[in-house]
């Protein structure tokens, strides 16, 4: 195979921001290529950065949730996620703070797992995924208004038929939790 130069970035000749909500913020660049063509019109939703938590008990259950997601209308098997959103918090202290508020887990010790992109084409927000083994079951949760979410302890091997059944479809949670499966066989 031939010797390809390697693709560069972008130039951002201009940005207008066409909607700016917390959940919602959409942006129109216009950009030129390394060859010197110029898009007009290239659009960007930005988020904040994601956390999920693959938590794991001292018995080595797996806390899950279930809850509602209406962009596809169904419920569904996911790991505990959320946004960092507030100033001053650490992607890990807003992991830690997800977990707790969904599922009233804590604790344990924690290590950065993954960093995955929903959709790198047109989404700049980043999914860190933490690993957290031997949390305990702490306090109360601290669900959101517009959460309703049961939690689950599961065993590795559920978790697994959870996952190659196609249960859990949330793909940026679905591969962090294959790469743990993939590391534990070996």
């Amino acid at each position: 195979m031939n010797r390809q130069p390697e693709p560069q970035p972008w130039q951002i000749l201009d940005t207008e921001y066409l909607y700016r909500r917390s959940w919602l913020t959409m942006r129109q660049d216009r950009v030129e290529l390394p060859n010197g063509r110029i898009i007009t019109d290239y659009y960007v939703w930005e988020y904040p950065p994601w956390t999920n938590v693959i938590a794991l008990t001292k018995e080595r259950l797996a806390v899950l949730i279930r809850q509602y997601r209406h962009g596809i209308g169904q419920v569904g098997w996911e790991l505990p996620a959320g946004v960092h959103d507030k100033p001053g918090e650490s992607l890990l202290q807003a992991a830690q703070r997800e977990l707790m508020e969904e599922t009233g887990f804590g604790g344990g010790s924690w290590k950065p797992w993954m960093e995955l992109s929903a959709n790198p084409a047109i989404q700049n927000n980043i999914s860190c995924t933490f690993l957290a083994e031997n949390v305990e079951f702490t306090g109360s949760r601290q669900l959101d208004v517009t959460e309703e979410i049961s939690v689950h302890l599961v065993s590795i091997e559920k978790l697994e038929s959870i996952v190659l059944e196609g249960k859990m479809i949330q793909a940026l949670h679905v591969a962090p939790v294959l790469k743990y499966l993939m590391l534990k066989k070996r």
